[in-house]
């Protein structure tokens, strides 16, 4: 299994780790600050700091085929690198910072969504670009109210924080679960709870700001009826005025 840094401390940039498994696609490490593809959120992208100088570039990380496991995906063009590298090698795991704090700006401000739009969630993506919502609902949505919110609950500089609870604990408050289209991640005995204070209360495994200030501007920039009962709500990061 890899350790997961960056369950912990999400502003955690790179780390000392161990190779533990190569293939023509890319490594596995002992630990790493690199998040797999998962809960909507997209994988992070960032470089691996090899013995010698060299350096494995890493596009994209997914979880692997057994659980636990988590696979570090190589730009194409890096064979004859990989080809040299072997289990036990030490190296330091490095993310694209910027690529990864718009994961965490974004996926807080779908959190702050979630408390605005009091419905059932059913689809949800977040990418460094734009993270959307699909919400199992009828009633329409106002992109200003929305929007207005989300700036609301910014500005109160709000802090976000994360617990442990067990299997048996999620089990004995389901109404915890917002999501009908990922359920939390079981096995381990324990899920992830993200709490931002006195706003939103639920299991996710995503990496997010320590404060909701930190979220900075975000827009609604879309709202469409994807289907009768299915409201969809696209976030975009505000662009600075013009000086």
């Amino acid at each position: 299994m890899t350790e997961e840094l960056f369950r912990e401390d999400s502003y955690l940039r790179e780390c000392q780790a161990t190779l533990t498994a190569v293939d023509a696609a890319g490594v596995q490490l002992d630990r790493t600050v690199f998040y797999p593809q998962g809960g909507g959120q997209a994988g992070d992208a960032g470089e691996l700091l090899l013995p010698g100088g060299h350096v494995l570039r890493i596009a994209d990380t997914r979880k692997g085929a057994e659980p636990g496991q988590i696979v570090h995906l190589a730009v194409p063009g890096q064979e004859e690198l990989l080809a040299t590298l072997q289990p036990g090698q030490p190296l330091t795991a490095r993310i694209a910072w910027q690529r990864r704090e718009r994961h965490m700006r974004f996926h807080t401000a779908t959190h702050l969504l979630c408390a605005l739009v009091p419905h059932p969630v059913d689809g949800c993506s977040i990418t460094p670009d734009y993270a959307r919502l699909d919400f199992h609902m009828t009633e329409p949505l106002d992109k200003d109210t929305l929007t207005a919110g989300i700036a609301r609950l910014v500005a109160e500089a709000r802090p976000v924080s994360h617990s442990w609870i067990s299997d048996a604990e999620l089990d004995a408050n389901p109404q915890l679960v917002r999501s009908m289209s990922v359920q939390p991640p079981r096995g381990s005995g324990r899920v992830r709870v993200l709490k931002i204070d006195g706003v939103d209360l639920q299991p996710c495994g995503g990496t997010h700001v320590r404060n909701t200030a930190d979220v900075g501007p975000i827009v609604i920039t879309k709202i469409e009826k994807k289907s009768a009962k299915t409201r969809r709500v696209v976030l975009g990061i505000a662009e600075p005025a013009a000086g």
